[in-house]
């Protein structure tokens, strides 16, 4: 699933001699724009935040090829400096020189660190991360539901937001991804700039609307899980917050899609035996985003991760199934064709000894879903006899599955009214005639003598009607 990710921004940096960098020098050839409407990006969380020294100027400097490799490195600072300066992007028109001055300084900076051109000294590196905060870490626009006051929109319905400052805003990620995969990049000094404090606010994004910028997040925060390991335990931590405001307080979020497919990568991971860390984060965070009504927005991801856990270690089966049954919606069909294909997924990957332990109120569960009056439901919990090491779990079980469910069968062979379930439950009802007839036979012999016992039962209540209502004339 990682593919890309691990791909991306991974090209090689050529590696030059480094050269000593020297003081932030001025040169003789700057041109000055100065503009009103230009205003200094300060965070007011951050007082030491890298702004320029002469607010509302926004210089035109050289071109960092074009300069000695001794003075690149005043000029670095100068241009990030630069870089400071925030715009309002809502009018097009509005700066548009300074903005372009901006933007070329941004690519310039990707490149040379990029190419791996010129060693960046602490000062630099320091400089360049208060940059890349002024820019990135800001108040993210109003959500659409903020907007329209609805209390939750239909996601096929709702225009893609995308954020006005992103050619500007793509170039500081840019900078940020190359800084994190260099291998010039010192990972020792630069733990001092990317600090806890600077992650937190990172996985804040994650609730931007713009999923482009989601995405640059995502590659970001997964390089740098990857290449500090120090900052990993804080990293899941933060992540396990996030995921729990969603769950228990907000049921509203971006991004949980992307910081699952991240989740995904670490659970592949893990090395076994498995930490009692995470089997908690699978019992606390995990199995209870099932819970959430727009959970079809991140299932795919969502199944991945609980998937990779059964996969690590068996015993875990019979754990996530226990949650999914206690999550298992009532009247949300859509939501429970969901939860049948996932727990067909886990199924495929558990051993029958752990089947054993719940396979009983499972298939109490699978019994409702077979005579739900909604086909889809219906028709996904038949499929699981098409999976073949389903088959094999129920055939070594069948003696306890099979009287739980044969009722079900019955039912929809003679009064469901969607002909492919009836010829579905008559299929699932043939296969178990042929992996054990005398079983079969027992279970629909039961079936008759309940029948009977039912409508003895509905009889003598009628009578007993009857009487009262004779007695009272």
């Amino acid at each position: 699933m990682f593919n890309k990710i691990m791909k991306r921004g991974h090209r090689k940096p050529s590696k030059l001699e480094p050269v000593e960098p020297p003081l932030p020098t001025s040169s003789s050839n700057n041109v000055t724009v100065n503009h009103a409407s230009v205003l200094p990006a300060v965070n007011p969380t951050t007082p030491s935040a890298a702004v320029p020294r002469n607010p509302g100027v926004v210089e035109v400097l050289p071109l960092l090829k074009d300069v000695p490799v001794s003075d690149k490195h005043g000029l670095f600072i100068r241009k990030v400096h630069v870089c400071c300066v925030s715009f309002d992007f809502s009018d097009t028109m509005k700066s548009a020189r300074e903005k372009e001055i901006k933007r070329q300084s941004l690519a310039e900076l990707v490149d040379l660190v990029q190419s791996g051109s010129c060693k960046l000294n602490d000062v630099m590196q320091e400089e360049m991360v208060r940059m890349i905060s002024v820019n990135i870490f800001r108040a993210l626009p109003p959500a659409s539901h903020e907007n329209t006051g609805s209390d939750r929109a239909d996601p096929e319905e709702e225009e893609t937001f995308m954020d006005p400052s992103w050619p500007h805003l793509q170039l500081v990620y840019e900078l940020l991804l190359r800084y994190v995969v260099s291998s010039e990049t010192d990972g020792r000094a630069a733990k001092r700039y990317i600090d806890h404090s600077f992650l937190s606010k990172l996985l804040e994004l994650f609730d931007t609307e713009d999923q482009r910028e989601r995405e640059y997040v995502k590659t970001i925060l997964h390089r740098i899980y990857g290449r500090f390991v120090a900052h990993r335990p804080y990293i899941r931590h933060e992540i396990n917050n996030v995921l729990f405001r969603f769950i228990f307080e907000t049921e509203r979020h971006n991004g949980v899609s992307e910081l699952l497919e991240i989740l995904g990568s670490i659970i592949n991971g893990l090395a076994l035996p498995m930490k009692e860390e995470h089997k908690l984060f699978l019992v606390r965070a995990l199995i209870p985003l099932h819970k959430p009504k727009c959970v079809a927005a991140y299932h795919p991801q969502l199944s991945y991760c609980v998937t990779q856990f059964v996969e690590k270690d068996y015993r875990l089966a019979d754990t996530v199934i226990s949650g999914l049954l206690k999550y298992w919606p009532l009247t949300n069909c859509g939501k429970e064709v969901l939860f049948l294909g996932e727990v067909e997924e886990i199924l495929e990957v558990t051993e029958s000894a752990h089947f054993r332990r719940c396979m009983v109120p499972l298939f109490r569960q699978i019994g409702r879903c077979l005579n739900s009056p909604h086909f889809q439901v219906a028709e996904r919990a038949l499929f699981w006899w098409n999976n073949e090491h389903i088959v094999s779990l129920i055939a070594d079980h069948r003696h306890v599955i099979l009287p739980i469910i044969f009722d079900s069968l019955v039912k929809n062979i003679c009064g469901h009214w969607n002909q492919a379930i009836n010829g579905l439950s008559s299929n699932v009802r043939r296969m178990f005639l042929e992996m054990d007839y005398e079983l079969a036979e027992t279970c629909e012999r039961q079936y008759i003598e309940k029948q009977a016992a039912a409508f003895e039962a509905e009889q003598r209540r009628l009578d007993a009607w009857k009487r009262l209502e004779e007695e009272g004339r």
